[in-house]
């Protein structure tokens, strides 16, 4: 049994650090404190099956990876920084394609309606950053701080979009909305989720 600890602990340490993550930043993403991280990785204790099954579908690896021995010189198969390049470019492609979207429309309107309806690339921010937000929630390693920035350029670009729309009008007041939903979303992000002991 202390094998087996000790085999699992070498291989959470192993993961956690090609990964540049710390026993907190781990902790948060399995719900679980850093104190109980650091357990793990002494080889005091196991995590139970399903925190072993989240582990490795967070490094993607198998189960069987993490209950096995591995020499030091065995280079691990850089699959977290794969997926990460891949969600970024999943990301960069979702959101070049609502640029294009919007390009071929601003175009073909342009070219049937002879009127240039600049006020789509406006509209075309806060839905980047809704996408953005989005891919942040699935795959962002740092995602309150981060989630906190691109809520607020949501906020302000949605209030820019409606105010730009209604110029003629003049509603500068819309901005007004935008300082205490501001101060809400930052306080939303003092926010700390409760760690399991």
């Amino acid at each position: 049994m202390e094998d087996l600890k000790k085999t699992v602990a070498e291989n959470i340490i192993r993961l956690r650090t090609n990964a540049n993550m710390t026993q907190a930043q781990l902790g948060e993403k399995l719900n679980y404190s850093d104190k109980s991280v650091s357990k793990w990785e002494r080889g005091e204790s196991l995590p139970d099956a399903y925190v072993l099954k989240n582990i490795a579908e967070l490094f993607y690896v198998s189960v069987d990876y993490l209950l096995s021995k591995h020499s030091d010189d065995e280079k691990i198969e850089s699959q977290i920084q794969f997926q990460r390049y891949n969600h970024k470019v999943i990301s960069l492609i979702a959101i070049f394609g609502v640029w294009a979207a919007v390009l071929i429309a601003f175009v073909t309107l342009w070219i049937v309606t002879g009127g240039i309806y600049w006020i789509m690339f406006v509209y075309a921010v806060p839905i980047s950053l809704i996408l953005t937000l989005i891919f942040n929630s699935i795959w962002g390693r740092n995602k309150t701080n981060r989630n906190v920035l691109i809520i607020s350029g949501i906020l302000w670009g949605g209030l820019a979009c409606l105010y730009l729309s209604f110029l003629s009008n003049s509603f500068w007041q819309l901005f007004l909305i935008g300082v205490p939903l501001q101060i809400i979303i930052i306080l939303c992000g003092f926010i700390r989720r409760r760690k399991p002991r």
